[in-house]
């Protein structure tokens, strides 16, 4: 029997050769196993996940990858590189005790979308094994959507700095006194900066990834600090300017620059050491890092934008396309949408490939004057077939706006319905009345997350409950009581009554055998049973029983 590690806590399993799912002993969580069919596949898989656990993604993915290079039909290492792509950790609810996946790496590709999650579901075991990918990619996908809702509220950065905060000890290091100097040089110039300690300081308690994630997507420049070989290998350092490198892959306009102190130019990681470097310990460094960022923020700022070509590379157009498409874009403008569409399929005659045309198009087909009126669209753009056509045919550039686009309109709507729900919740919670009212307003709000003031509402809301949950209590307590002093009362009446009705029926009793010449004894008799029956008379009064 092979032991396997638990993704969420790292504790051991147990697991047949041929189990598919289990559940920790530790923790309690169910998850998807692998196919330990020996003890080499079994410690590989280990391996991985612990890579993932200590939050390594990188080697974490490596690892998985050599996985699948020994079987690429194994579901669970298609599951474990979704995993480490996203930079999935799971930590301990306090209260619940549940293993809540928390994102480190979002993307804005929606993870029900990745290769590798289909690819998981098509190999999966059975139909339950199946369901349980689904369901773990359901709740990290509304994670996701949360993210990327907070990142894109955030305005653009010019600069992010990337470094180590503290040591292994938990005191500040000296990477970050001298990223503090360059955040400080660069904010003077006028730049907007991402400094995670003054950037985040008031982010205290919130999760940091939608911020990280919106400064790592809009700056141009990114500087990576750093004065030991260990510090820039760190996990959450790397974990940045990683993510960083593979942005500029598909974005040659951004500049990832390493910036050493204390040590040798050689000692960089091998993805950095492929870069121009700084010695931060040269006269003039800082002056030649502010020259570097500034040329590559003013090019960036240069770059012209036509409005018609939308950066379309038109240097492959075939002659008279880019005539006709700016002659669309002036229809479009104009609101002639009817000779819009005309010379859209005109140039589609020449060019059936033109992405830009095929967008135009989808503008034509909502009646839209300029590409960012469609940002106020209803619903998603994938859902329309020149969308489609547009980023199938698009260049890399081009395809990055289009996307933009998408994400922006999608983002919008997730916006405008999780404020749908917030006002909801809102409303509910002027009107509820009942603890069960208050507790289900109180789930509204949690399932917002970070969303605006919902972890307040949802406090606030639990508190009220509790409130109503005491008044219930003590009105039911009180109702218990009345019951209980009435059924007394009741049970001291009939005790009385039944004495004072037996003490008459006694004394008749008596009186009867008494003969005429016993009248002093029957005038005691008769006196006693007058008291009697005025006692019953005043029994009945004092227990309202006088009817």
């Amino acid at each position: 029997m092979a032991v396997l590690k638990c993704k969420m806590c790292g504790g051991d399993i147990e697991a047949a050769p041929n189990q598919t799912y289990g559940t920790c002993d530790h923790c309690g969580s169910t998850m998807t196993l692998p196919k330990a069919a020996d003890e080499q596949i079994t410690n590989l898989y280990n391996r991985a996940n612990h890579f993932r656990r200590q939050n390594d993604f990188d080697r974490a993915v490596s690892a998985y990858e050599n996985i699948l290079n020994i079987d690429a039909s194994s579901a669970e290492a298609h599951w474990g590189l979704v995993l480490s792509k996203f930079g999935i950790e799971y930590v301990e609810d306090p209260q619940s005790r549940e293993r809540i996946p928390t994102c480190h790496r979002v993307q804005n590709e929606s993870i029900l979308t990745d290769t590798d999650y289909l690819s998981a579901l098509e190999n999966a075991e059975d139909a339950y094994t199946k369901n349980l990918y689904e369901s773990e990619a359901k709740r990290i996908a509304d994670i996701q959507k949360s993210i990327l809702t907070i990142s894109a509220q955030e305005k653009p950065y010019d600069v992010f700095i990337c470094y180590k905060e503290t040591t292994d000890g938990g005191s500040r290091t000296k990477d970050s006194s001298m990223a503090q100097d360059v955040y400080y040089q660069l904010t003077n110039e006028g730049y907007k900066v991402f400094f995670a300690r003054i950037t985040l300081e008031d982010k205290l308690g919130q999760e940091y990834e939608p911020y990280i994630f919106a400064a790592l997507n809009s700056a141009k420049v990114m500087v990576v600090i750093g004065t030991k070989q260990e510090h820039f290998n760190a996990t959450w350092v790397k974990n940045e300017w990683s993510r960083y490198l593979a942005l500029s892959k598909n974005d040659r306009s951004r500049l990832l620059i390493p910036c050493y102190s204390d040590m040798d130019a050689y000692d960089l990681p091998e993805e950095l050491s492929m870069l121009q470097s700084q010695d931060m310990t040269k006269i003039g460094f800082i002056q030649d890092l502010i020259r570097g960022i500034k040329k590559v923020l003013s090019a960036a700022a240069e770059k012209p934008v036509s409005h018609s070509q939308g950066n379309v590379d038109v240097s492959y157009m075939t002659p008279g396309v880019t005539q006709l498409l700016d002659r669309v874009s002036l229809f479009l403008e104009d609101g002639d949408f009817e000779s819009a569409a005309e010379y859209c399929d005109r140039i589609l005659d020449l060019e059936p490939r033109n992405s830009q045309t095929y967008f135009y198009k989808l503008l034509v087909q909502l009646k839209l004057r300029s590409p960012e009126e469609i940002i106020l669209n209803a619903k998603s753009l994938n859902e329309y077939p020149d969308y489609q056509k547009a980023v199938r045919f698009a260049n890399d550039s081009y395809k990055a706006i289009l996307e933009d686009y998408n994400r922006r309109v999608e983002v919008r709507i997730e916006n405008e319905r999780i404020e749908g729900i917030y006002q909801q919740g809102l409303l509910k919670m002027q009107t509820a009345l009942t603890e069960t009212e208050y507790l289900e307003v109180a789930s509204v709000f949690e399932n917002l997350g970070a969303y605006k003031d919902s972890g307040d509402k949802a406090d606030s809301c639990r508190a009220l409950a509790n409130e109503k949950r005491l008044i219930r209590e003590r009105e039911k307590e009180e109702a218990r009581l009345k019951v209980e002093e009435r059924q007394r009362l009741e049970q001291e009446f009939t005790d009385t009554m039944n004495s004072l009705r037996d003490r008459i029926k006694e004394l008749e009793t008596i009186n009867m055998k008494l003969n005429i010449f016993q009248r002093g004894k029957k005038a005691e008799i008769e006196k006693e049973l007058i008291e009697l029956y005025e006692r019953i008379r005043q029994t009945r009064k004092q227990y309202g029983k006088d009817f």
